[in-house]
Parts: structure tokens; sequence; C-alpha cells
């Protein structure tokens, strides 16, 4: 088993990088993992394959395994955890030129979100079985991606994303059944910042299909409007102001990156790769 978590570097500096390790020792800790790595450690090699692959726009991975087994003895709490970093060229989870027209979302019907008794989803994981076969059934219904529901039809999230929603002036995002996304929790302090009123609440997915404007959020890309939801339009069929403002913060090519120009306050800027 494993826990990893994605961090992004934009115009050489990375996002939110303390907020990413707090959340990666913090599942170490929920799944009983002893790294031999310190923090410091894993700061270090994360920077250093940024610096090394001399990338100026990256999308950095952290992963921690249960590891190697000794002498095939399958007791887990024998076992040295490890860890791997890698970075890569930044990947889009929806291509830049497409984001502003907006996206397919389907919400499945026949696939629900492992529940929460079953695995926490705050711990992110490699158990992808269920958001996997969740897109296929969006390709069936010419969707571009899915979002799961739990078992009592609740909106969760969906892979690599979550999910927000306006009505009446009101931000709303699911509370439960979902990873609390760093780029989900920079939308919540830009919300706060700007004085829209956003909740954590439970949404039906009848909810979703009359919202005034859903977009997701996603380190792979940022904010990411839905213009069509299960093949109709939502609302206009275009992409929202919300959608708009927050997607103007972002990563756009040839603008500061968001965490330079919209810093959160009493947070550092960004850790630089030097």
């Amino acid at each position: 088993d494993v826990t990893y978590y994605v961090d992004d570097v934009w115009n050489r500096k990375f996002f939110r990088l303390d907020d990413h390790l707090d959340r990666l020792e913090r599942s170490c800790t929920s799944l009983n993992m002893s790294p031999e790595i310190s923090r410091q450690g894993i700061r270090d090699a994360l920077i250093g394959c940024v610096r090394r692959a001399q990338l100026k726009e990256a999308y950095v991975d952290m992963i921690m395994t249960r590891g190697i087994s000794e002498n095939g003895n399958r007791d887990p709490r024998r076992f040295q955890n490890r860890f791997y970093g890698f970075a890569i060229p930044y990947v889009w989870l929806v291509p830049f030129d497409q984001q502003e027209q907006g996206i397919h979302l389907v919400i499945a019907q026949r696939t629900i979100r492992t529940p929460t008794m079953a695995f926490d989803p705050t711990i992110k994981n490699f158990q992808w079985g269920d958001l996997t076969q969740g897109i296929y059934e969006a390709y069936a219904r010419d969707g571009y991606t899915v979002v799961l529901p739990d078992e009592q039809g609740n909106i969760t999230e969906g892979p690599g994303f979550n999910v927000f929603m306006m009505q009446s002036g009101r931000l709303l995002t699911p509370a439960s059944g979902v990873l609390r996304g760093i780029t989900r929790q920079t939308v919540l302090d830009l919300a706060e910042e700007q004085g829209i009123s956003a909740e954590e609440t439970s949404i039906s997915a009848d909810q979703l299909r009359h919202a005034d404007e859903v977009f997701l959020s996603s380190t792979a890309g940022g904010v990411i409007p839905v213009t069509t939801l299960d093949g109709h339009a939502v609302a206009d069929g275009k992409a929202g102001s919300a959608s708009q403002e927050a997607h103007s913060r972002g990563r756009r090519p040839g603008l500061e990156p968001r965490h330079r120009r919209y810093p959160r306050p009493g947070r550092r800027r960004g850790t630089e790769v030097k």
C-alpha cells in the first residue's frame, strides 16, 4: 500500500510545499508508516529533482510505499518503508486551451466512491479501481471525466480533482468522501478573501445538476470550468464568473504564478528552486 501527493512548480517555485509535506506526514502516521528519510530529506530530494531536471514548470510526485518485506514476511510491521520522488514537465488535467470553454462532466450511475469506512479518502492513495471504472462510464456517455457519488447518492470527487458549485451566490463543495486537496483549500481561501460565502456540505446529484455554476479544482490545472453536466448545459453553458475569477488567478502561460500574485496572508510566497 502507498500514500502519495503531488505538488506543482511554476516559474521555479513550489506551490505550498510545506502544506503538502504536512499532509504526507499525517498520512504516513495514519497508515503506520515510519520512513527513515526525514522531512528535510524529502524536501531536499524534491527540490533536487526539479533542479536536476532543469524544469521551470513541473509536476512533482512524492510517494511513500509500505516497502520491502523481510525475507518474505507478510507482517506489515516488518516492512522497510520506502520513499520515491520524481519531477516531470507540468501536467494539465484538461489542456489549457480547452479550459476556458469548459468540459463535459458525468455523474457516475454504475459506480460509487469507495466508502469512507473501507478507506479514508483524506489519505491520497493509488486505489483507483472505482475512479477508473467511472472514467470508462464517462467515455461511454461522451463525457470528458467523471465525478462519483457515495452510497447515499451525494457527490464526492473525481479522478484527481475536487468539485465546487455556485448556488445563489454561495460556494459549495462536498464535505465528505473527498481528499482535502491543497488547490481545493486555496479556492476556499480565495473565497474568504473576496467575501464569498463558502461551505463544505453534502451535495446531491440533483443539486449539482441545477447549480448556477460548476467547476473542478486540481493541482493538475488549477480551476477548470464545467459547462456541460450529464449532457445538459450548466446554466447558460458558459464558464461562470466564479471559475473565471479563480482561473485568472491561476496558471496562465506568461503570467506570474498564483502564489506570487495572490499570496495567502501570513504564508510564504512559495519555495524557490535554487
